[in-house]
């Protein structure tokens, strides 16, 4: 699997390396120095990431990959950059209907089925750069033992009681039909194509019983009803202490808001007892006399795969799951997961009477589209996690791309066109434009960082940010300034899984280098004539370099790793308290320049399209409620600012006007935001809008001046 640690570089020959190394600078928990197994620590921050399990029954697309692994990823290893103790835990969900339903279709016995696709998912994320600690599977000695334990402790506390249920039976295939095996009419909204446990057009949690015109999904015949004994949770008798604590924890680990109003229209809903039990073969047996010919619904057992994969990983798995106290959760998910995490399965631990590790922090996603309509494996539309790596375009490029374009408040759209845009307008032109430009006038000192006097260096701490009334001076103080602020709200963003917002700080902090550059007037000129000034500027560029890598870390661990390559320095921490200093130190020697990204053709857009666009006669809907009107405004937006010229200051401002729009968005969606703070939020977003227009203005202005 792919490391969830930065690594070292080593040490260049002949390259000396200066940079403070004390605890606040320097990343704990590298590639090449971490612990065997990953355990809590006492009075430190333990932090404990799980992302939704995938099923094990066919392979991941874009969508399914940024709306729970690759999501939870991001938090993971922004937690290591802030040096907590981190371990994030994943693996295939493999019990369950739809693992028999599709071993049948295929011929194979379940658990091929399920080592064939646990291996393809482990393929996939680790080309995607997602960094489990663990990537296990429920299918193992400890899933059956837990779940077991859990049952039984429900059992013995009062939680269940025996139901006589009416059940579709096929008499041609002589069995129980379990949920999925049946297909018919949705008895709350007329969908014609509903599952017998769920209906994929409203939403609704289904028994197979209650849906109208029912068929049978392997013979396509009409099943008879008979009954048959099962155990159901009395859910509805934990409901008050579920609330309650669903509430206070929607609150204090400041979840999601789609997150919590699916949770709150559950409870206002009211809860009703289910059956957790269910008339299968594969799935972990129901540990009661009489039973044994039955397993466990798929959505009790399923979440007992965190704390059993955890189990597999360590035999000191209570540290993590059986320590609320110490260790705090942080859950990624889609949001049709949503109820089962935040209802069913804290239901059940409750029930247990057990001090369990409970959700603290749960960040959910939207729906990711493809051009316009749905990802489908069966007709060939959109990318699939195997594919991806077909057209040749790194990891990081992906990973930006769908954070960039992560599904937070509404859905969202896969789009080629803007695949190509993004890589080229911001990765290449903001990003590695200002790496490369610092790192290839680094040949100019012969790879060694300057002294500054003008930086008034000699001890550690932050730069000042207050101006000596020299022009140059101010400068300097107010790059740090804009820094700082960045920083902090870039830690805002991220502390709270507003992943995208972040991403978009982290290129604001980028831009900021190259307006930086732009300011000072980083040339030949300012090398040969104001020697102070430049070795300043370098010297605050380099160091910038170094702190954008643990920006840049969390999104796109590759590139971080090609960064620190030629820093020639180990992978370091945010900044403490969001404060920029000067860590990397004069007489510090760089490596090679190298570009972090390439070029992409325009006319790939077109062909990569054709490639996994699907068949151009299948007729697809509008993925998003959008009018035309709204589809209009953004092809124009989008047009306009491909068209934009890219100087220091409009990628500056751009930057500015994208991660300020990020702002405006999480003020709209949050239920409590006073109405003083979005107006202002609002009006700083127009500002930004203006001044980028004037920039633009200015710049085309100037292009054209040059033109006569």
């Amino acid at each position: 699997m792919a490391t969830p640690f930065p690594s070292v570089p080593p040490a260049l020959d002949g390259h000396e390396r200066h940079y403070h190394d004390s605890a606040d600078v320097l990343m704990k928990v590298t590639q090449q120095d971490h612990p065997d197994k990953i355990l809590p620590r006492d009075g430190e921050p333990n932090v404990l990431v799980t992302s939704a399990l995938p099923y094990v029954n066919n392979v991941p697309h874009l969508g399914n990959i940024i709306g729970s692994t690759l999501s939870a990823d991001v938090y993971a290893r922004y937690s290591r950059s802030q040096n907590r103790n981190t371990l994030y835990i994943c693996g295939t969900d493999e019990y369950g209907t739809a693992t028999e339903t599709k071993a049948l279709e295929d011929g194979v016995s379940p658990q091929a089925l399920c080592d064939k696709y646990h291996a393809l998912h482990a393929q996939v994320y680790e080309w995607f750069q997602i960094g489990f600690d663990h990537f296990g599977r429920t299918t193992t000695p400890k899933q059956t033992e837990i779940a077991q334990d859990i049952f039984l402790k429900l059992h013995k506390n009062g939680y269940f009681e025996e139901q006589t249920m009416r059940q579709l039976y096929c008499e041609t295939c002589r069995r129980f039909l379990a949920d999925r095996y049946v297909e018919g009419t949705c008895p709350k909204c007329g969908y014609d194509d509903a599952r017998g446990d769920q209906c994929d057009k409203c939403g609704q949690l289904l028994d197979a019983i209650e849906l109208q015109n029912p068929k049978c999904k392997m013979c396509k015949g009409t099943p008879m009803e008979r009954q048959s004994n099962h155990m159901f949770l009395r859910i509805d008798t934990l409901q008050p202490k579920t609330e309650a604590w669903a509430m206070e924890q929607a609150k204090v680990g400041r979840w999601s808001s789609n997150g919590t109003f699916i949770t709150e229209s559950w409870f206002k809903e009211g809860l009703r007892p289910f059956s957790v039990s269910r008339d299968l073969k594969w799935g972990v047996p129901v540990p009661l006399p009489g039973y044994e010919d039955k397993v466990l619904y798929v959505w009790f057992d399923a979440p007992i795969g965190y704390p059993s994969i955890t189990a597999n990983y360590t035999d000191e798995w209570e540290k993590w799951w059986k320590n609320p106290s110490q260790v705090k959760l942080y859950q990624f998910m889609g949001k049709d997961n949503v109820r089962f995490h935040t209802v069913i399965f804290p239901s059940c631990l409750i029930g247990t009477g057990d001090a369990w590790t409970k959700l603290h922090h749960l960040n959910t996603a939207e729906y990711l589209q493809y051009e316009g309509g749905k990802f489908s494996k069966s007709r060939n539309v959109g990318v699939f996690g195997d594919r991806a790596k077909d057209i040749g375009v790194s990891p990081s490029v992906w990973r930006y791309y769908l954070l960039s374009t992560r599904p937070e408040s509404s859905d969202s759209q896969f789009v080629w066109h803007d695949f190509v845009t993004r890589n080229n307008s911001e990765l290449l032109k903001n990003l590695g434009n200002f790496v490369n430009r610092i790192m290839t006038f680094m040949k100019k000192y012969d790879a060694r960082l300057p002294e500054s006097p003008t930086l008034r260096l000699g001890t550690e701490g932050p730069l000042s940010t207050t101006g000596d009334g020299t022009p140059f001076g101010d400068l300097v103080a107010k790059f740090v300034a804009d820094v700082n602020q960045i920083l902090a709200k870039y830690v805002d963003f991220m502390e709270v899984g507003k992943e995208r917002a972040g991403l978009n700080t982290m290129m604001e902090l980028s831009a900021r280098g190259n307006l930086l550059l732009s300011d000072a007037g980083l040339d030949n000129t300012l090398f040969s004539e104001r020697r102070a000034e430049c070795d300043a500027v370098i010297l605050l560029a380099t160091n910038l370099i170094w702190v954008l890598t643990a920006l840049v870390y969390p999104f796109m661990p590759l590139t971080s790793d090609q960064m620190l390559t030629q820093l020639n320095t180990p992978p370091r921490a945010l900044p403490k308290d969001n404060a920029f200093a000067i860590d990397l130190l004069p007489g510090h020697m760089v490596g090679k320049a190298s570009h972090l990204f390439k070029p992409i053709d325009e006319k790939q857009a077109a062909a990569w399209k054709a490639q996994f666009g699907g068949d151009s006669s299948v007729e697809t809907k509008p993925a998003m409620s959008k009018k035309a009107a709204a589809k209009a405004r953004k092809a124009a937006e989008k047009a306009k600012a491909e068209a934009m010229p890219q100087t220091p200051e409009v990628l500056d401002l751009d930057a500015k006007v994208k991660a300020q729009g990020e702002t405006v968005r999480t003020l709209k969606t949050a239920k409590d935001t006073p109405a003083e703070a979005l107006d202002a939020a609002v009006a700083q977003l127009l500002a930004l809008k203006k001044d980028l227009q004037a920039a633009v203005d200015a710049a085309l202005a100037k292009q054209a001046e040059q033109a006569l």
